[in-house]
């Protein structure tokens, strides 16, 4: 198969892919790796493959041809090829959980020299670490990242990008508990949606409508928090996204919860190993607060005081503390600003001190980061 062939077949697959016909369209790409011998050619069939296995939730996959396309960029000797076969290698860790792996594929992809990593992937390379950090509940690094890849979505016009970058944003305003934060960077994106979208994917509107109804609910407006998770679920449902429907449904039950639901205890316990296998300490903290709560209520005393302990253990271990105060960032809704440094405090405490420097590392507190 020659080039030109090689590019109608792709150009064949992503017409099927975007009317909704998603097998169809990776078996046009599968017979292109195997009867396509032009590298560049076989290098893009695979980025396709990698979105594709991505938004259906076949994590396992995305990494096989992630580690694919590696192989091929090295064949092409091309920085540039070399450069986004490490991003798409660090995102399929980042899907399956595995951080520190994301965390060292997005710092090989910053450190290769005379690609695009300056312009125009690397705001995607930090939202990718962002990510990552955040998933290990690393929040000061988390915000940096974060921070970096909003820098680089400015300075490029590139609203795609911003638009990711607000959604993440929402996540971890959502997990720290600044709800009116959590809400206003994924309304953010919805604007950039409404504003330059008409030829983005549906996926961005789903992605922003999702975060919309986490805060929404976490707010305590269930009726605009369901209307949101809709939204979201029908184009999820239409485009094939399972992770994204998947995240919904989550939504939906934490919706009808708030309502009166109660939760098992065997759940939250189900949730507690889950936390600990993936590692993220933000999950424990927050379960171990609501084991705490029902065993109270249950008069278990053994068990009530051990996950006391564990949870001052995950809120040692995450520094998720206020510097001035030294009461726990995460407990309850609370407004929180973000120095220039990214370490976070609560704003009322900013203003009752007057500080005008980092109580952690003494660094100018003159112009308060953005976030």
């Amino acid at each position: 198969m020659g080039q030109d062939q090689t590019k109608q077949q792709i150009e064949k697959g992503l017409q099927l892919y975007q009317s909704n016909q998603t097998e169809k369209a990776l078996h046009v790409w599968t017979k292109v790796l195997e009867k396509s011998a032009d590298l560049v050619g076989r290098f893009r069939v695979l980025g396709c493959l990698v979105t594709a296995h991505s938004e259906m939730g076949r994590y396992k996959e995305m990494l096989k041809f992630a580690v694919v396309q590696i192989d091929t960029a090295r064949e092409l000797e091309d920085a540039d090829f070399l450069l986004e076969s490490y991003l798409n290698l660090a995102r399929s860790n980042e899907k399956l959980c595995e951080f520190h792996k994301t965390i060292s594929y997005c710092k090989t992809c910053l450190g290769l020299p005379g690609t695009r990593a300056g312009a125009q992937l690397g705001g995607q390379v930090s939202l990718s670490m962002g990510n990552a950090f955040l998933g290990l509940s690393l929040f000061q690094k988390a915000l940096e990242s974060f921070e970096k890849a909003l820098r680089y979505a400015h300075n490029n016009d590139d609203a795609m990008l911003e638009c990711r970058v607000c959604c993440s944003l929402g996540s971890f305003y959502a997990q720290v508990k600044d709800y009116e934060k959590a809400l206003f960077f994924p309304c953010k994106a919805a604007e950039l949606v409404s504003d330059y979208g008409k030829g983005w994917s549906l996926k961005y509107r789903a992605m922003s409508q999702y975060h919309m109804a986490v805060a929404y609910r976490l707010l305590g407006h269930l009726g605009s928090a369901m209307e949101c998770c809709e939204e979201s679920m029908k184009i999820a449902l239409q485009h094939g996204d399972r992770p994204l429907q998947a995240l919904c449904l989550l939504c939906f039950a934490d919706i009808h919860r708030s309502r009166g639901d109660l939760e098992a205890l065997e759940a939250i316990e189900k949730a507690q190993d889950l936390a600990e296998e993936v590692g993220n300490k933000l999950s424990q903290l927050k379960l171990h607060c609501l084991s705490e709560g029902v065993y109270r209520s249950k008069g278990l005393q053994r068990e009530l005081r051990a996950h006391v302990v564990r949870f001052h253990e995950c809120v040692e271990e995450t520094e998720l503390y206020c510097g001035l105060c030294g009461e726990s960032i995460g407990e309850r809704n609370s407004r929180l600003q973000a120095l220039p440094c990214s370490h976070i405090f609560h704003l009322r405490c900013l203003h009752n001190n007057g500080t005008r420097s980092c109580p952690n590392c003494r660094r100018s507190s003159m112009k308060p980061g953005f976030v």
